[in-house]
């Protein structure tokens, strides 16, 4: 089916209000879960469902929740990266139950839980 100029305008308005969307929430919080072959098969999967879970609970809407490939540190995951303003932290050796309290704790309160981030595993 062939597109006319008005549908392709449209179009082209739809992108970009997802864009706009997409910079709003970069300026919130974004998590970024590891979801390589590693990551599904250490446990991911249940990981991300706990945060998606605590974020719709919780109803915060400027969270931005995103999938990503292997980051090339199997022997640490499931892990996942919290964006929020300029620093990242990187959680790693996560379960279901500690992926939640990071929301609660670091996206909601504003507190990292250091004992769960990459540093604090790496230094043990």
């Amino acid at each position: 089916m062939k597109k006319s100029i008005a549908d392709l305008a449209r179009i082209r308005q739809e992108a970009l209000k997802n864009i706009q969307l997409r910079d709003q929430n970069e300026a919130s919080c974004r998590i970024v879960v590891g979801m390589g072959t590693c990551g599904i098969s250490a446990g991911a999967r249940p990981c991300l469902t706990a945060i998606v879970d605590e974020v719709h609970k919780r109803g915060l809407t400027n969270v931005q929740i995103v999938q990503t490939g292997c980051v090339g540190m199997c022997r640490l995951e499931p892990m996942f990266d919290v964006y929020l303003g300029n620093e990242k932290v990187t959680y790693v050796d996560m379960t279901p139950e500690k992926s939640r309290q990071v929301v609660v704790e670091h996206v909601v309160n504003k507190r990292v839980i250091h004992e769960y981030t990459i540093g604090a595993v790496e230094n043990k």
